[in-house]
């Protein structure tokens, strides 16, 4: 098996479980094309791609068996490298899938953000969202959450609370 056959079943299997490796659908076909370089936004945009992609398959079908991956790379060739022979644009053509392999570009990775690392930092808090909190920013759990009644008979903040009696 060929190293750029081995790149095929890579990316023919990328993102789906069940997949055999031996056909490939139009989104892996265009995540190839983007990562080993064949897509390069001027000659090869991503429309050519998917029309190459739609004109090499079998009539209803969904995917690419690795003999049409080739007759697409036949065509992607010509248009890639401009001034070649066909023959010499194939191999250029081979020389950047060889070897690669699906990289998870765009893979979720847990970052604080600076608008993530200000909402949670507790010494900001102001109102009655800054009581729920001690002053090391830990949380008082229930404490910090129920109003707990004060039945002194005062307003609460009343900074004269208790003194009533000895006044009269």
């Amino acid at each position: 098996m060929s190293e750029v056959e081995k790149s095929f079943r890579k990316f023919a299997i990328y993102g789906d479980t069940s997949a055999s490796g031996n056909d490939m659908t139009g989104k892996n076909f265009s995540k190839m094309c983007k990562e080993c370089g064949v897509m390069d936004g001027k000659a090869v945009t991503s429309t050519d791609i998917d029309i190459i992609f739609n004109k090499v398959k079998t009539k209803g079908a969904r995917t690419i068996t690795f003999a049409e991956f080739q007759q697409a790379m036949k065509e992607l060739c010509i248009k890639r490298f401009k001034g070649k022979s066909p023959e010499d644009a194939l191999q250029a053509m081979y020389g950047l899938i060889e070897g690669k392999e699906p990289s998870s570009m765009g893979a979720t990775k847990a970052t604080k953000v600076g608008g993530v690392e200000r909402l949670t930092d507790t010494s900001k808090y102001t109102g009655s969202h800054k009581e729920r909190f001690d002053e090391s920013g830990k949380g008082k759990g229930l404490a910090g959450r129920q109003d707990l009644t004060d039945n002194s008979g005062y307003v609460g903040a009343y900074k004269g609370a208790g003194t009533y009696n000895q006044k009269h």
